[in-house]
């Protein structure tokens, strides 16, 4: 199975990339964890927020693999505890189905991304 980070951001600071390799590690040799990082759109004065947004969530959508299963991470999502998370990575390694979670950049994620999400 894999999991794929789909993140708005570059150039992550050292410990985003350092906590992301021991968790990579932690993930049982079955489970594959995958980074794409998204440009961020274009903001700065007189530049419309929403359309940085929304320029970012294409670009998510286009970098999400065929058939899998998408997870958006949004403020006004549903917190899960580390135990539902670890009870849903089971479940979902056994349906053989790679799942993807979205993260969105300052102003959180677009609307197609979140209606593209399964949860």
């Amino acid at each position: 199975m894999k999991l794929i980070i789909v993140s708005v951001g570059t150039r992550m600071p050292r410990w985003v990339d350092e906590g992301f390799r021991e968790y990579a590690k932690r993930l049982s040799a079955e489970v594959k964890l995958k980074l794409v990082e998204i440009p961020p759109g274009h903001r700065g004065k007189g530049v419309d927020p929403a359309r940085a947004v929304r320029d970012e969530g294409t670009r998510m959508l286009k970098a999400l693999p065929d058939g899998c299963r998408v997870v958006a991470l949004d403020v006004e999502g549903q917190a899960w505890s580390t135990e539902e998370l670890a009870g849903r990575l089971d479940a979902w390694m056994g349906e053989g189905r790679d799942a993807a979670f979205l993260v969105g950049g300052p102003e959180g994620l677009a609307a197609p991304c979140l209606e593209r999400a399964d949860l």
